[in-house]
């Protein structure tokens, strides 16, 4: 149904250059035709509406929040009602914007947009939120600096807007809430698939770190609960006792940064597969001394993520990095004793449930998740011969390979979904495909309520999910 979608019969130029020619028969109106703003305050007895870059809007869930907020006086928030739109002004050109599912209240930084007659607000949240209305947005936008960009009322209810018919609107919300869905699923079927691979990846390091590689060696207790049994012949060792140095970065470094120099590692550039991400670097000049060099990344060290959601990631510096390297004070540096372990062997027990296990064990509760320097050097890792750490790294090298090559493959496929659903939604809303037909012969669903997993676990300084914090220009 989807793949024989046509252009809609005859167009005409709409006088805006971003969205350059519409059906003959739609118009382009201003958002202040559209909607008008809400106001309302004084329902300190509704709910908290959050809005995400990633979802649009919903009712906020305290209690499973990361992000622990103390709200204000209540009733300076704004009343939107179900179905009003409802957007973040300091993020509109990101497109934090979204429809009120129920009677909610918003941060007194939002806007409130409540759509007037003939406005299906699911249809133009769809459009607010494609690459080129985005880019429009932004020109419409004011700051002192691009991040600090907002979106005024008075300035958004300036911007021309594609028009269809009422009925029109209803029709293509119809087809692509169905499309969505099928995309969605398809997207969350591939999404357990790669959570079944990467469970196996775990259980087939786990089994080679704790039993080795000969499945008739005798075992001994190891003498910690959590481990179980270990080869007879193995040790288990503190990591102390594996390395010859351990540190982290220091503060302050960016007063350090510049466009070109050196490379500075923070944890977002810690993979979850003990690479390292490079697809995203800060540069430095680090200073002159023993400061520099304290934290200067060798081959064949460890980077350990210690503090934040990324805590745990490991990765082996198995080669030349392309420029001198530091970590920042999220990462520890770890050179291990080559006399006592192979680092690419304490890296894979570090990845393991060995690691994992023991590091949730003592991550400090507080303001953030974290582990001490003493933390890692206490964690106990079963240690087999040099030789056979060297067997074992082979062997799990070549059996992930053939493991990460099936969850690349996995990968890309959810990538051309998500391109596939962005083209899709931006060629309908914007009139160039007409789906008025296919909407009227697709049958009726129910909503799906099982989320997809779209953040992206390999970075965590990306712009935050949920925005829904008060400016300080609002806090009494």
């Amino acid at each position: 149904m989807i793949d024989g979608l046509k252009p809609y019969p005859g167009y005409k130029d709409s006088g805006v250059a971003w969205l350059g020619e519409v059906p003959g028969h739609w118009e382009v109106r201003r958002n202040g035709r559209l909607f008008s703003q809400r106001n309302d305050t004084g329902f300190p007895d509704l709910p908290i509406l959050e809005v995400s870059l990633r979802s649009g809007v919903c009712v906020r869930d305290f209690d499973a929040s990361s992000r622990k907020q103390v709200m204000r006086d209540r009733a300076m928030y704004k009343r939107a009602l179900r179905g009003d739109i409802t957007y973040n002004k300091m993020r509109m050109w990101q497109g934090a914007v979204g429809v009120a599912p129920v009677d909610g209240l918003i941060s007194p930084a939002y806007v409130v947009a409540r759509p007037l007659a003939g406005t299906e607000p699911s249809y133009f949240v769809y459009l607010y939120r494609t690459a080129v209305y985005v880019d429009e947005v932004d020109n419409f936008s004011r700051g002192i600096v691009k991040d600090r960009n907002r979106l005024y009322w008075e300035r958004f209810k300036q911007i021309p807007t594609p028009y269809p018919p009422a009925v029109e609107q209803a029709a293509i919300v119809r087809f692509l809430d169905y499309a969505d869905r099928r995309i969605r699923r398809s997207i969350r079927t591939k999404q357990k698939l790669i959570k079944l691979l990467e469970e196996q990846k775990q259980a087939i390091i786990h089994r080679a770190a704790t039993r080795g590689l000969d499945p008739s060696v005798r075992l001994k207790p190891s003498g910690v609960e959590w481990l179980g049994e270990v080869p007879e012949h193995w040790v288990v060792s503190p990591v102390r006792r594996l390395i010859s140095f351990a540190t982290s970065g220091s503060r302050g470094w960016a007063e350090f940064y510049s466009d070109e120099g050196d490379i500075f590692l923070q944890s977002g550039n810690l993979g979850r597969s003990m690479a390292l991400n490079l697809s995203f670097i800060q540069r430095v000049r680090p200073p002159d001394g023993a400061e520099g060099e304290r934290t200067r990344v060798e081959c064949d060290d460890l980077l350990l993520c210690i503090t934040g959601a990324l805590t745990g990631n490991v990765v082996h510096v198995a080669d030349e990095l392309p420029a001198p390297s530091y970590v920042n004070q999220h990462v520890a540096l770890i050179r291990p004793n080559r006399a006592a372990v192979i680092p690419r062997y304490l890296a894979y027990a570090f990845h393991s449930q060995i690691g994992r296990i023991q590091f949730k064990s003592v991550e400090y509760d507080g303001t953030k998740q974290g582990l001490g320097l003493d933390d890692v050097k206490s964690a106990l890792i079963p240690i087999p011969t040099l030789s056979e750490q060297s067997a074992i790294c082979a062997k799990l090298d070549a059996t992930l390979d053939r493991l990460a090559a099936s969850l690349e493959s996995v990968q890309r496929e959810i990538a051309l979904l998500h391109e596939y659903r962005t083209r899709l939604i931006a060629d309908v809303v914007t009139g160039k495909l007409d789906v008025r037909e296919a909407a009227l012969l697709l049958p009726d669903e129910s909503e799906e309520s099982e989320p997809l997993n779209e953040a992206d676990p390999e970075r965590e300084d990306v712009a935050e999910d949920n925005l829904d914090t008060l400016p300080e220009e609002t806090l009494a």
